[in-house]
């Protein structure tokens, strides 16, 4: 039975966001088999026209053996994903995590790690997150491309890592003295794009500030 074709994708002047709920209720029956790499024939949460199929509802493999119970509802992890349009700036937000990714290039110039004056805004708004979310252990870790000696990104990226980790507990103030902060360079390592085009590698050269999701989270739900 054919799906109807997806709907076109639709392009958000300022940013696009990604939400994924999953609520998985264990049956103890196998579900749909897809190939490692396959993608389901529709996205979940997708909307179809098409009739449903016919059921046998005295069908034996339909029915729980003798004893059996259903093993209770387990809801999966919450992930929203937002990207400003220059994808510049990235946040992932999960049950636990607060997470930002600033491409380096609104940081600093290039092969520097000299925070420009426009990244003051950028690392004040993630300072004020921070404090809303009562964050006492917060990591800061500094990436490049793969151009270059694996070496000199290594440093390259551990001294970005230390200026924002530098200009945040300044932003942060009295609050900074409570808080734990983990901060590294990883050099090319973990890249999140392909190395190979000028746009991939932009995508590489950043620094990821994370933090757990606090009290607030839970007041505000």
């Amino acid at each position: 039975m054919a799906l109807p074709p997806r709907a076109p994708a639709t392009r958000r002047a300022t940013a696009t966001t990604f939400t994924a709920l999953a609520v998985l209720i264990t049956l103890g029956l196998p579900g749909p088999a897809h190939a490692d790499g396959d993608d389901p024939s529709a996205p979940p949460g997708s909307v179809t026209t098409s009739p449903p199929p016919d059921v046998d509802a005295n069908s034996p493999g339909l029915k729980l053996a003798d004893g059996a119970t259903l093993a209770p509802a387990k809801v999966l992890d919450i992930k929203s994903v937002v990207e400003d349009l220059g994808g510049e700036e990235r946040r992932e937000d999960t049950n636990s995590d607060v997470s930002f990714a600033l491409q380096a290039e609104v940081l600093f110039p290039k092969d520097s790690s000299k925070l420009n004056p426009d990244s003051q805004s950028r690392i004040q708004a993630i300072a004020d997150e921070i404090k809303a979310q009562h964050a006492t252990t917060v990591r800061v870790f500094g990436f490049t491309d793969n151009l270059g000696s694996y070496a000199h990104g290594l440093t390259l990226s551990k001294k970005r890592a230390e200026q924002v980790h530098d200009r945040l507990a300044a932003a942060l103030g009295s609050a900074e003295s409570g808080i734990t902060f983990e901060v590294r360079g990883y050099s090319e390592d973990y890249p999140i794009a392909d190395n190979t085009s000028e746009q991939g590698r932009r995508k590489n050269r950043r620094v990821e500030v994370t933090f757990p999701r606090g009290a607030a989270d839970g007041n505000n739900a």
